[in-house]
């Protein structure tokens, strides 16, 4: 995303907490700033991806974080996917500063942050998203504006609980066609070909069929992300009982070690579990 950024041509400052990452983009004519406050104080809009509701109140509020430096009249993106009472809790301390929030949690892989295709998700006031316009437009090839601060991180959260159920229930699926006896690769030219073949059931059984499970995204947070779905849903008296479900697979994946692979290696787990059953 910084790379997509610096190729539409704004000044960048960047902040990893390690310094080596960011070598690349220093190389291209970005800033490499020692702490988020630096990065803010340099800034009219501000952009944090980070992986859950800890690491961002890091960012923002921690030591040197970046609200101790933004500037009155600037606008904090929170593209993370996190929880609606703490994007909630982040606005209110950030309009303390006369700073704006938009929560814009995205939709996409690395590939599509990387060509500056992704979705972006967007909570928050009408007046900061025309003012974050411009940058986001070069970072994705959509902007959906759901409402009031917290609605992105909502919709993200339900996107996500989806996702999770889906590729639970193809690794049931290769599980069932193993221990039936059936050809796998014909079962799953009927499932991919069919009414169940949405894209990212296309993508799991690609994966399967490769064995490649680089990260695009990893499992271990998408086991959080059903985590955060339930927790919105129980605040809301509502029950999900397919995304508990699916969370504690994905709990015992992390468990047993699968935690730092891509999400999709759940349908793996699962099939060669039942395989070996099957045996």
């Amino acid at each position: 995303m910084a790379h997509v950024v610096l190729s539409a041509g704004f000044p960048l400052s960047v902040y990893n907490r390690d310094p080596t990452k960011a070598k690349p983009l220093v190389a291209e004519g970005a800033f490499s700033a020692g702490s988020p406050k630096e990065a803010a104080e340099r800034s009219e809009i501000l952009i944090s991806m980070v992986a859950d509701d800890g690491a961002s109140r890091a960012v923002w509020l921690g030591h040197d974080g970046a609200l101790a430096g933004a500037v009155p009249g600037s606008v904090a993106i929170e593209s993370s996917t996190l929880t609606v009472h703490w994007v909630r809790e982040l606005a209110a301390a950030a309009a303390g500063r006369g700073v704006e929030v938009l929560d814009a949690p995205v939709t996409g892989t690395k590939p599509h942050a990387a060509s500056g295709e992704l979705r972006f998700l967007v909570g928050g006031s009408t007046k900061a998203l025309e003012r974050a316009r411009p940058v986001l437009s070069v970072l994705g090839q959509e902007i959906l504006h759901f409402g009031p601060i917290g609605s992105g991180a909502l919709m993200k959260l339900i996107n996500n609980f989806m996702a999770g159920v889906q590729a639970v229930s193809f690794g049931e699926a290769l599980s069932l066609m193993k221990a039936g006896g059936l050809d796998s690769e014909k079962a799953v030219a009927v499932l991919t070909g069919g009414v169940p073949g949405s894209p990212l059931v296309r993508r799991i059984a690609d994966r399967v069929a490769t064995g490649d499970f680089t990260p695009n995204f990893l499992l271990r947070l998408m086991a959080k992300d059903l985590g955060y779905a339930l927790e919105e849903a129980s605040e809301r008296d509502i029950n999900l009982r397919t995304a508990a479900a699916a969370l504690s697979v994905f709990e015992q994946a992390v468990a047993a070690g699968y935690g730092d692979k891509d999400f999709t290696a759940i349908a793996q787990l699962l099939g060669s579990k039942q395989e070996t059953v099957a045996h």
